[in-house]
């Protein structure tokens, strides 16, 4: 079923922890709430799974209003982010659990909870207790009881953040693939912008309780609605500078880097002598010999490997930062120290002006 949230609100007294967040999951796919800590995700997320009351608002599941609807009513599996397993209960009883609550039969229980094991992977642990199963085990034995259940609905509450870099990517794509062959409306919340990008169909920017972008990773990362969206979302250059002139279909920009660009005019508000920065992703610089259009000089700082990416550190005249993600071969033994020309593609550049 698809998840519709109406103007969502929750406030303590005067702090707002959310405020007017309106969004809609359709059935089958993947939201993600994402955002620096004491944004409003977790918050977000618990109305929905009806351990908060909101404010104002509604939450509508399937057509039908559950706004006030008590937790256990509502179609929810749920996987938190300690996992929340009994430690004295075996990985096969843990999944089990929800099941006898609602009355399973055994030969039913038995049956779905050996079909959970073989798609997560744990049909050699079934009779480990929590504490002998390493992190990412355990993660994969709350998601198997939340989805032994058959919910309609999947609820996340950073259900990766325990986990090394390798294994919670690996696992994150595992959850989106048993997500989508399940057929499951899912809301999960991080603060991992990869993981976000990675796993969900569309992503809810949000900052201190308010809702900033809600689009798919490609319309946040290369159309960012406003200046924390493009820092927070991947990794940015800010380049300083104003508007010169303004024509009916282009803009020209002067960084103080000593460089002028030209922009498309439907991308750039204000009028010339507005000051602002131009957003640079890394990648939408390369390095290379002096003599071509649209270069910038710098200064090399530093230089780190990344396998088939290196990124290089500069500093650029007026004392900006800048990074660049480049092949390794491109670099031409540069070092700290050496001056490099940094070719930027300008059509890849959003201006955002100082308010």
């Amino acid at each position: 079923m698809d998840i519709e949230i109406n103007h969502l609100r929750k406030t303590y007294g005067s702090a707002v922890a959310v405020a007017d967040l309106s969004a809609k999951v359709p059935q089958g796919q993947m939201l993600a709430l994402l955002g620096p800590s004491g944004c409003g995700k977790t918050t977000t997320l618990r109305m929905v799974a009806g351990f908060i009351e909101p404010t104002s608002g509604s939450i509508r599941a399937g057509g039908s209003d559950i706004t006030r609807m008590p937790a256990h009513k509502r179609d929810t599996g749920l996987v938190f982010q300690n996992y929340a397993l009994f430690p004295h209960m075996s990985a096969a009883e843990n999944i089990a659990f929800g099941l006898r609550r609602r009355g399973v039969a055994r030969a039913e229980r038995e049956q779905r909870i050996g079909v959970m094991l073989d798609k997560l992977k744990l049909s050699g642990l079934a009779d480990r207790l929590p504490r002998q199963l390493s992190g990412g085990q355990q993660q994969r034995v709350a998601v198997a009881r939340a989805l032994v259940i058959n919910p309609s609905i999947l609820l996340l509450d950073e259900p990766f953040s325990n986990l090394d870099a390798k294994l919670r990517e690996s696992t994150g794509l595992e959850m989106s693939r048993l997500q989508r062959e399940f057929g499951l409306t899912s809301i999960f919340v991080t603060h991992d912008q990869t993981e976000a990008m990675s796993i969900a169909d569309t992503i809810a920017v949000m900052k201190d309780g308010e809702l900033q972008q809600l689009g798919n990773a490609s319309e946040i990362y290369q159309k960012p609605a406003n200046r924390f969206v493009a820092d927070f979302i991947g990794r940015a250059n800010f380049l300083p500078g104003h508007i010169a002139d303004r024509k009916e279909a282009h803009v020209s920009i002067v960084l103080t880097a000593g460089l002028t660009v030209e922009l498309q005019a439907d991308g750039v508000g204000g009028s010339p002598g507005d000051e602002g920065e131009v957003l640079l992703r890394p990648e939408a610089i390369s390095v290379t010999d002096a003599g071509q259009a649209n270069t910038l000089k710098a200064t090399v700082e530093q230089i780190s490997y990344q396998g088939s990416i290196a990124n290089l550190h500069g500093r650029l005249p007026d004392g900006s930062a800048i990074v660049a993600s480049v092949p390794p071969d491109t670099l031409r033994g540069l070092a700290p120290g050496d001056a490099a020309s940094l070719v930027i593609r300008a059509n890849a550049m959003r201006w955002f002006g100082r308010r």
